[in-house]
C-alpha cells in the first residue's frame, strides 16, 4: 500500500517573495502568514501558497510549452476581478485561448513576476 501524503502548499519560486505573497493575499483574501526577504507564505488555515526566493528566476513566455504550471481562481465577475488584479500588478497577455466570438470562458493573467494564473467564472 502506497504511503497517503496530505498536500501542505504549493510553493512559488520568486524572486521577491514578501511582495508577490502580498499580491495574492489581496486576490484570494488569505492572510500572509509569514513574510522575510527569502520566504513568505499566505493560507486560510486550509489552503497554503508559499514563495520561495530564487534570485536569478526568469518568467517564461506566454504562449509557450515552457510552462510549467498555473493556477486557477474561481471569481463572481471575471471582467471586473481582471481590472482589479492589472491595478494591482497582473498583466494580461494578448493571447487569451479562454477568450472566443462565444464570450469568456477564462482570462489569463500573469502575476508581477510573470506567472501565469486564469480568473474563471463561478
Amino acid at each position: 500500500m502506497t504511503t497517503k501524503a496530505k498536500l501542505l502548499a504549493v510553493t512559488i519560486d520568486c524572486v521577491e517573495p514578501r511582495r508577490l505573497a502580498e499580491f495574492y493575499s489581496k486576490i484570494t483574501g488569505f492572510d500572509v502568514t509569514y513574510a522575510e526577504d527569502d520566504y513568505a507564505a499566505i493560507g486560510d488555515g486550509t489552503t497554503n501558497i508559499y514563495f520561495g526566493r530564487v534570485p536569478d528566476r526568469k518568467p517564461v513566455s506566454w504562449p509557450s510549452p515552457d510552462k510549467q504550471f498555473h493556477l486557477d481562481f474561481r471569481v463572481p465577475d471575471v471582467d471586473r476581478a481582471v481590472e482589479e488584479y492589472v491595478a494591482l500588478g497582473a498583466t494580461k497577455p494578448d493571447f487569451q485561448p479562454g477568450v472566443s466570438e462565444e464570450g469568456t470562458r477564462w482570462v489569463v493573467l500573469q502575476d508581477p513576476e510573470g506567472h501565469l494564473f486564469c480568473v474563471i467564472p463561478e
